[in-house]
């Protein structure tokens, strides 16, 4: 089951159409999340995430899930496995707590349950990075996208609209980070040399949920 229009339900086609639009847009950014990272870590987070996003899809061709638990936790291990530094562990995190708060949905998730699901997956970005808002990490492009879903589905949105309102969030949330002075990770080395640059974490993860956004219009429409 994919997104449908009267039941919105996140199934395996929406779940797989997302990570295909990210690994999408990974590879056409490898080259500025790698230049981005070369400013205040090791000029490999492009290099590194558009390898993992290539493992996941190969997997995914290989032994295609059935259900949405079953896709995101393989998502999950192979990013852990494949993904080096940082983005691994914590974006290999994101989608195994995601496939945890799914396991009771092997239909589909209703836009409650995605936004839940949602939130999980950033909670174990939390944990595991250890991140704050103002940190300049991923965490503060994930947040306001997980918080304006959740306002905007209970203002009656639908899940389509909510997911846009969520990537304009996470684009915002990105651009802040600009002008943070790094609290975690390499970054937080350079001190205040670590300001003026755009964090290149929150700017994959600002992709993550635009790539979610125009999925879901796709499948939909």
């Amino acid at each position: 089951m994919g997104l449908n229009e009267m039941t919105e339900r996140v199934g395996v086609e929406f779940l797989h159409e997302w990570l295909l639009e990210f690994a999408r847009v990974v590879k056409a950014n490898k080259d500025l999340l790698t230049s981005l990272d070369a400013a205040v870590g090791d000029a490999d987070h492009g290099i590194n995430m558009d390898r993992g996003m290539t493992a996941v899809l190969a997997n995914q061709e290989a032994n295609p899930p059935g259900d949405p638990a079953g896709l995101l936790k393989q998502t999950g291990v192979t990013l852990v496995s494949s993904v080096g530094g940082a983005s691994g562990p914590l974006y290999g995190t994101f989608f195994l707590r995601m496939a945890t708060a799914a396991a009771e949905h092997a239909d589909g998730l209703d836009a409650a349950a995605f936004a839940q699901a949602l939130r999980a997956g950033i909670g174990g970005v939390v944990q595991r990075g250890k991140a704050e808002p103002g940190d300049k990490t991923m965490y503060d492009a994930l947040a306001p996208a997980a918080q304006a879903l959740e306002d905007a589905l209970a203002a009656g949105a639908p899940l389509t609209d909510a997911l846009q309102q969520a990537a304009k969030a996470a684009d915002q949330g990105r651009d802040g980070t600009t002008g943070m002075r790094a609290r975690k990770g390499r970054a937080s080395y350079l001190g205040e040399r670590s300001v003026g640059h755009q964090d290149p974490g929150a700017t994959s993860a600002a992709l993550l949920i635009a790539s979610a956004a125009a999925s879901a219009t796709k499948i939909i429409h």
